[in-house]
């Protein structure tokens, strides 16, 4: 890829991600922890090491969020029998909801603004979703690496 479509292509997706977590900011989360609390929903229970680790920031910054989730009674911490220094993350009922809720939000969303696009354009979506899916792996791949 030509240096000035990576650009591009990084710019699209930032403006991109920006725009979808607006929806997170109308029910009083920020985009961090509407993305940490799906995760957690999608993949919980789960340490702050490992939430971190899939978020890309550091556990510090983790913890935080997870306090203002549990705080939110969105999350709850326990202890893991077999590692009293191990807290393990779940989301709660109205944490499962409310990640729900925000999910269906913005899948609305996109459906519109896609359904307002040329037919091409759909189809060149659509069919671009099979690389973007690949290219974060490769960059999540390329971040493990990088951090050795």
């Amino acid at each position: 890829m030509q240096p000035e479509n990576a650009s591009r292509l990084r710019r699209a997706v930032h403006r991109l991600a920006r725009e979808l977590n607006v929806s997170a900011s109308t029910e009083g989360l920020s985009p961090s922890q509407a993305s940490a609390l799906g995760i957690i929903v999608a993949r919980g229970p789960l340490g702050v090491s490992e939430l971190a680790e899939i978020e890309g920031v550091n556990p510090t910054m983790v913890s935080r969020m997870v306090r203002i989730l549990a705080d939110a009674g969105l999350v709850t911490r326990g202890a893991v029998e077999t590692d009293q220094r191990f807290a393990s993350i779940e989301a709660t009922k109205r944490g499962r909801a409310l990640d729900k809720k925000l999910r269906a939000a913005r899948d609305a969303i996109v459906t519109k603004c896609v359904a307002a696009l040329d037919p091409a354009e759909i189809e060149a979506i659509t069919s671009a979703l099979p690389a973007l899916e690949n290219l974060v792996d490769e960059l999540q791949a390329n971040r493990s690496v990088s951090a050795l």
